[in-house]
């Protein structure tokens, strides 16, 4: 990766998480004061704590994501170190695969005459559920380049041996 990339993905990666925190911020600010607008036509409590979950499974994905970049660009996202971040991500899209599923739930009520919307929300849930699964299979090419990279420096050693 070049540094331009690299430089360029780091800050949008700051940017998106100093959003996530300030949204944190405002959500958790509104639990705690008791200044809710709450009308009554949504369960509001709920799903500011949903979207405070959210962010924090945004948060771990930026951090992991920001981490295999600097692998990356040290030449050492080949490694067994590496799967610990990807799993990392993965977790955090199922997690937000998950609490968006509990917003569906919570809007379902409301969505009685227009049924639609609950289906298609679903249908996001499950979009964002094969989101994860095309991490999960990223992390299987993962192992095999870690495998084949440990199988090339085991017979460059047997190689340096017969020399």
């Amino acid at each position: 990766m070049g540094k331009l990339a690299v430089g360029a993905l780091r800050a949008v990666l700051a940017v998106v998480l100093a959003g996530t925190v300030w949204v944190q911020v405002l959500m958790v600010w509104v639990l705690v004061s008791g200044n809710d607008a709450e009308d009554g036509s949504l369960p509001l409590t709920p799903l500011r704590v949903i979207v405070v979950l959210g962010m924090v499974a945004a948060q771990v994905a930026l951090v992991c994501v920001w981490r295999l970049v600097a692998m990356v660009r040290r030449g050492t996202v080949f490694s067994l170190a590496a799967f610990r971040y990807v799993d990392g991500v993965i977790g955090a899209i199922v997690a937000a695969a998950v609490l968006w599923f509990a917003v569906t739930a919570i809007n379902a009520p409301g969505q009685r005459d227009d049924p639609g919307v609950t289906v298609i929300m679903g249908g996001i849930g499950v979009a964002v559920l094969g989101v994860a699964l095309i991490v999960l299979v990223l992390r299987m090419l993962l192992v095999q380049a870690v495998d084949r990279d440990v199988e090339a420096a085991r017979m460059q050693a047997e190689l340096d041996e017969v020399i």
